[in-house]
């Protein structure tokens, strides 16, 4: 079985895109179009002169605009229209929606405003037209919004002045003004744009589903994206995730600064704020972050121009010294580095340039250099195989001009084997080179900044998906028991506490494993003493409470008492301090836990924190009682594997002191990484933890020790369901694990594929018969790339999943067998699917029992429907697919390949099913 051809927008229902109608629409109709100069629905018919379709116009108010008919309603047009344009009251929008419904109008675009930014009777009026256009299953974008442009099929369905050039650029926004501002820039940058969407208030369609039909655009090769805030952030990370391993995404998030949504009670809930999570989601999902309104053009321009990712060693040619020292300096800002020049380059360079340059990188070819200078010196440098990229920078004199060195450069650029970009210092004496080069196709900026952001927006997007495209080693903590923790949340609920104890804290910690101190709950001056014996000297001493949080704050702690007489002090001590500083708090006595001593030990925290839209979070950071202060942290998306956790540590001040030093050891990271692993997996398990500290779990070069924890509870939450809804990332489904037996008795394992299985994914692949890899992949080559490798092995199992059947031999040593796969299509309730086995295990039994788990796991995620397609001559998967009851179907003119399409069946229970995308 293979994988299905590209999706073209003319294809039958069954397999377009439900989104279709709204990006590529043969007819549309403009509701509230209007003669009057100046309103929007005049505005809009404007605009859509250029539309290469038809256009129905729709007000009651009109029998005809410009000559042109204009019905009292979308149920009048003669004819059924594919999208509707709507610039009426926002009163009237819920009947226009109903009209749409009975009109068979298959998508919406709501211009209106007058919803939810205009308070609660808005926001009502916002939910009704959500609610309206969902039942009558009609994608709707807005309302409140700029609207879409397609420059494909000339479509501007928006109040935009002007239409961009049509290319592979898309911006998706929550703002208007931004999607205006990038309309009228394009047009005079000469960057094409594939579409420009303004989600306005994303009553109904929101980033998820644009994405996902961007993801499966042939129009669109890089996506831009203007982000305010995310509703729906299991739709978003998916959506994005899937989008980002095939296409650059660039995204600028504002609201930077703005502090956490609520008040934090744990100091990883102080420091994790919004965007700390959202910058966190945005590096899990591969997509680039710029920081500003002219780093998003910057952005446009370079990947308009710029086709796949590239490496970040990076040249710059210049004719002056200034520009290149600028470039020095920003390079390293933009994660980019200056190349190394190998000396056949240097040669070369001598040999074309006068004897003062800078013989060196960055390249400086002095004042008086002419076109002819600028092009030998380009195509030198940019044979180098150290150089990923050059950056020419031209500064106007009075011995050099500008439009010259355009006219050489122009073509030498677009010769060279990597990318080139050219910045144009000043403005009018190199406006017109800067025009040229733009029309020549090679990105031009004003300055060598902006040249150089746009560059590292290109190179970190390529370091980014190299990283998605990895296949890291196993995560080295998996807990499918669930340790204890059920009790410890029900004795805390009880009690109407939302904080565990210290102890309590502790009693969790080590049941997933994470070392603790040794220590026992006193709750008088004798129990204290007699405890401390117990444990052994020297203890420390801290305050149990159920109310105080922070011990430091009541002066709760006592360190390094070595008898029976300070234990007793600091009893008295600590008791009366939380009872005279907290009079409200109950004091249940103290906490004795073993002293722990470690001089080599760095002070680190590890922690949970809830995001309203992402969940759970894991954070990383320099520890202590100045943790607050040193501001030092990372965060990242559970679940985690050890390259991310590693990944995690090293974003931070502290990981450099984790190394070794002077006559310090370097820490444990394989210690601190299990200890990061199996926080993940608590966050993956047990939902009702909304805060935990770590702080300070102590690293050094013998391990971990937590010496001090705190946990926040939800009583909300006692359970996860079988989604994992609570993540914004479906972890590993191991309920999907399964132990069975072939015909002949052989014993199998099936279980869904996970990152670490690329080697057995390519032993199996190249194993395959010459025959079994053509009637797969239509090809008969052995050998699959590490790119491909990566995408069979690392799936988003929101929205696919392989099974893979595996054998262990009588050495022990195991290998894949077999493989089914499902991948959701562009309807998320379809999915196409494709199945084969290795060679010496067909023909017994191992087809269908894959087929049969896989279809039940298709039930459970709320795929309605599956596809394949087979060849012709592969008559012993067109038996399976019979036995299995499903459809087969030949396409006329196409003898040669067969599609298979499951029988419908009903969907599984929705408490277990996982949603659509849309839903």
């Amino acid at each position: 079985m293979r994988a299905s051809r590209p999706l073209e927008t003319e294809a039958p229902d069954f397999i377009r895109h439900p989104l279709a109608p709204l990006f590529a629409p043969a007819s549309v109709a403009l509701v509230g179009a209007s003669p009057r100069a100046g309103s929007v629905g005049a505005a809009v018919l404007a605009n859509l002169s250029g539309f290469r379709g038809t256009v129905h116009l729709v007000n009651p108010r009109h029998a005809t605009i410009g000559g042109a008919p204009c019905y009292p309603s979308l149920h009048e047009v003669p004819m059924p229209v594919d999208l509707a344009i709507v610039a009426a009251p926002a009163s009237a929008v819920p009947a226009i929606v109903a009209d749409a419904k009975r009109a068979g109008t298959r998508a919406l675009v709501v211009l209106s405003a007058g919803f939810g930014e205009t308070g609660d009777a808005g926001r009502a009026l916002e939910r009704e037209v959500a609610r309206a256009a969902s039942e009558a299953r009609i994608p709707l974008l807005g309302p409140n919004c700029l609207g879409l442009l397609r420059p494909s099929i000339g479509l501007n369905a928006s109040f935009a002045r002007g239409a961009p050039p049509e290319g592979g650029v898309a911006l998706v926004s929550q703002s208007g003004a931004i999607c205006s501002a990038l309309v009228d820039w394009a047009g005079a940058a000469g960057v094409g744009l594939s579409s420009v969407v303004s989600l306005g208030a994303a009553a109904s369609l929101d980033f998820g589903a644009i994405l996902d039909y961007l993801r499966f655009d042939a129009k669109t090769r890089s996506v831009l994206l203007y982000v305010e805030g995310v509703k729906h952030g299991r739709e978003f990370v998916s959506a994005l995730r899937a989008l980002a391993c095939a296409k650059p995404v660039v995204a600028l998030k504002v609201g930077r600064h703005a502090g956490a949504s609520r008040a934090a009670r744990s100091h990883t809930g102080a420091l994790v704020g919004n965007d700390a999570v959202f910058d966190g989601v945005l590096r899990r999902c591969g997509v680039v972050r710029v920081h500003g309104y002219h780093q998003l053009f910057a952005a446009a321009r370079a990947l308009a121009a710029i086709p796949g990712p590239v490496g970040n060693r990076t040249a710059v040619l210049t004719n002056g010294g200034g520009p290149g020292a600028l470039a020095a300096d920003a390079i390293p800002e933009a994660g980019l580095a200056l190349a190394t020049l190998a000396p056949a380059t240097i040669a070369a360079l001598d040999r074309s340039l006068p004897a003062h340059w800078s013989h060196g990188n960055p390249v400086d070819i002095l004042g008086d250099a002419t076109g002819d200078r600028f092009a030998a010196a380009l195509t030198a440098i940019a044979a180098d195989p150290g150089v990923d990229a050059v950056i020419a920078a031209y500064a106007p004199t009075l011995v050099s001009e500008p439009g010259d060195v355009a006219a050489k450069l122009a073509p030498a650029a677009a010769a060279c084997p990597v990318p080139v970009l050219t910045a144009w210092l000043g403005e009018h004496s190199v406006h017109d080179a800067r025009d040229a080069m733009v029309r020549a196709g090679i990105p031009a900026f004003p300055t060598i900044e902006t040249a150089v952001d746009a560059l590292g927006v290109v190179a970190r997007w390529g370091s980014l998906r190299r990283q998605l495209m990895e296949a890291p080693g196993p995560a080295s903590t998996h807990f499918p028991e669930r340790p204890a923790g059920a009790a410890i949340f029900k004795r805390a609920v009880d009690d109407g506490r939302t904080m565990l104890t210290e102890a309590e804290s502790k009693e969790l910690l080590a049941a997933w494993g994470i070392p603790v101190p040794a220590m026992r709950p006193a709750a008088t001056r004798e129990e204290a003493i007699g405890e401390a014996a117990a444990i052994g000297y020297p203890v420390a001493l801290k305050i149990l409470s159920r109310d105080i949080s922070h011990k430091s704050d009541v002066d709760g702690v006592r360190l390094g008492l070595h008898d029976a007489a300070a234990v007793g002090e600091a009893f008295d001590a600590i008791v009366a301090s939380a009872r005279r500083l907290r009079p409200d708090a109950r004091v249940d006595g103290v906490l004795v836990q073993q002293m722990v001593s470690r001089h080599d030990a760095r002070e680190v925290l590890v922690g949970l924190a809830t995001d309203p839209v992402f969940g759970p979070v894991v954070t990383f950071g320099a520890g202590g009682v100045a943790v607050a202060l040193l501001d030092d942290s990372s965060v990242a998306l559970p679940p985690l594997n050890e390259r991310l956790a590693r990944e995690l540590v090293s974003r931070t001040r502290v990981a450099k002191l984790l190394g070794a030093y002077r006559n310090v050891p370097a820490a444990n990271l394989e210690a601190l990484t299990d200890v990061l692993l199996r926080v993940s997996d608590m966050a993956c398990e047990l939902p009702w933890i909304a805060e935990m500290d770590l702080n300070p779990l102590l690293v050094d070069a013998r391990g971990v020790i937590a010496l001090d924890a705190r946990v926040v509870i939800d009583p909300t939450h006692p359970a996860r369901d079988a989604r994992w809804s609570h993540l914004a990332i479906h972890p590993y489904p191991s309920y999907l694990e399964h132990a069975g037996a072939l015909r002949d008795a052989t014993p199998v394992r099936l279980r869904p594929i996970r990152p670490e299985d690329a080697v057995l994914e390519a032993r199996f692949i190249e194993g395959l018969s010459h025959q079994a890899r053509y009637f797969r992949f239509l090809s008969a080559g052995g050998h699959a790339s590490p790119e491909a490798i990566a995408r069979f092995t690392q799936v988003d199992y929101e929205r696919d999943l392989a099974l893979v059947a595996l054998h262990t031999d009588k050495d022990g040593n195991e290998a894949i067998i077999g493989v089914a796969r499902y991948a959701r299509e562009s309807i998320p309730e379809h999915a196409e699917f494709a199945v084969v086995i290795a060679d010496r295990w067909q023909g017994k039994g191992l087809g269908s029992m894959l087929m049969a788990r896989l279809e039940e796991a298709a039930r459970h995620a709320g795929i309605e429907r599956m596809r394949g397609f087979v060849l012709a001559g592969n008559g012993t998967m067109l038996a399976l697919m019979r036995a299995r009851g499903y459809e087969l179907r030949t396409f006329p003119g196409d003898t040669t390949l067969v599609e298979a399409t499951s029988p419908a069946k009903p969907r599984a229970n929705a408490s277990t099913a996982p949603q659509s995308v849309y839903s």
